[in-house]
């Protein structure tokens, strides 16, 4: 009964727009408080849920992304989209899935991508003749290549839960990302080819020589992924000490290489990385704290063994994983389902034999999808609130990218090697 009603507190805090963490600490506190349990376990189980080396990976890769917006490198990366798209339909649809493939390696936070292209590219898309609908529901559907792309914070919280290797899930996450941006660009291309977007004022095809000297001013930024998987990889760092190494690097292109990085805009990007920093970690420590609280009453292995009473193989465990996510993702946010349900799959995993770095790269992209459906939808309503496009027609734009989303989860979990093929080669 004590679990029931506070699964109903954190339920209607949510509902009354109270911050998630709060939500979190709230329900706990409540359940410790009527379990007659030593009060100071609660703030115990927060400490040690957050207290952990891991974890400043990422306040270390949140910085990295705050400090790459900071040094001009997003105008350096657009102008060699530009140029090795520029002969093709609706160039500038394809200019914003390479935006966000790129940019998502160096920042990891979808909201942020979101935001930026909303800001740069829609506006321009526009002025090409693009309806502003279809350039908002493009811009919201790539951001969500970000989180599945190292140094995405999902797959830094769902390793430290669920003791995965951060590592492997790194490298699990870039053939799915490009993988994702593949299908991005032949959808936008075909949506492009109907509706007339920038169809005949093609150009000619870039020689190599043009598309390597668009590519030389990136491609320093363009390595950071590289170096982080590479160093990680090798064994010469952590995933920690790899964040430290990508706000050097990034400071060392700001400062040094690009010189655009100036005094202020360094303390914004310092300013900035310290509230999304302390957000995730409040978040991280109300959900250590419940998921304390579910694992006293023993919620994974009961849930386990229903699970399995009517799952009996991978087939399924993986259907209803994608239905549950889905819709759980429709009211909270991402890494708080991480963190609440990352405990809950792992012994399911076991019993149905299922790699949990496969698994981790489905999880997170599944939950990321919520960002796109109402009524919580962050990055849905990002976007709508940037460009001025009311949400009924971007649902509507949203139509063909939702399908190809929920495709797209479905070949992460029943092709493996999608996710697999690269940490299992290196």
């Amino acid at each position: 009964m004590d679990l029931l009603i506070t699964i109903l507190i954190l339920l209607v805090s949510i509902l009354l727009n109270i911050p998630v963490a709060l939500a979190l600490i709230f329900s706990s506190a409540y359940y410790v408080f009527m379990s007659n349990i030593p009060n100071g376990i609660i703030v115990q189980q927060m400490v040690e849920g957050s207290v952990s080396f891991t974890l400043l990976a990422i306040l270390f890769f949140i910085t990295t992304g705050n400090l790459m917006n900071y040094t001009g490198i997003t105008t350096r990366i657009l102008n060699f989209a530009q140029i090795i798209t520029r002969h093709t339909i609706g160039k500038l649809a394809k200019v914003n899935v390479l935006l966000s493939t790129i940019m998502g390696g160096l920042s990891g936070s979808n909201i942020a991508d979101a935001a930026m292209n909303s800001k740069i590219l829609v506006p321009r898309m526009e002025e090409e003749g693009y309806d502003k609908g279809f350039a908002t529901a493009l811009t919201a559907a790539t951001s969500l290549i970000t989180p599945i792309l190292p140094p995405g914070v999902g797959l830094i919280l769902y390793g430290f839960v669920g003791n995965v290797s951060i590592g492997d899930l790194f490298m699990a996450g870039v053939l799915p990302g490009l993988v994702l941006a593949f299908l991005m660009m032949v959808l936008s291309h075909f949506i492009s080819k109907r509706r007339n977007f920038e169809v005949e004022n093609k150009q000619p095809m870039a020689k190599p020589k043009e598309a390597l000297i668009a590519l030389r001013p990136a491609l320093l930024a363009i390595l950071l992924p590289v170096i982080i998987i590479g160093g990680i990889r090798l064994g010469a760092f952590g995933p920690s000490e790899a964040g430290v190494v990508a706000v050097l690097y990034a400071l060392f292109l700001g400062l040094i290489v690009y010189r655009e990085m100036k005094l202020p805009k360094l303390a914004h990007a310092l300013f900035e990385s310290a509230q999304s920093a302390a957000t995730i970690m409040l978040i991280i420590a109300g959900g250590s704290a419940f998921g304390w609280v579910l694992t006293v009453e023993q919620v994974p292995q009961q849930l386990t063994e229903f699970v399995s009473s009517y799952v009996n193989n991978p087939f399924m465990f993986f259907i209803v994983a994608l239905i549950f996510l889905l819709f759980a993702g429709m009211f909270l946010e991402g890494n708080v389902l991480i963190m609440i349900l990352t405990p809950l799959f792992m012994p399911m995993l076991d019993t149905f034999g299922v790699d949990p770095v496969h698994f981790g790269i489905f999880f997170v992209f599944t939950v990321s999808i919520g960002t796109l459906t109402p009524p919580v939808g962050t990055i849905l309503f990002t976007t709508s609130s940037i460009t001025g496009v009311y949400i009924e027609k971007l649902i509507k734009e949203m139509l063909p990218f939702y399908v190809l989303l929920i495709i797209a989860a479905l070949l992460l979990a029943f092709i493996p090697a999608i996710s697999l093929w690269l940490p299992n080669i290196l």
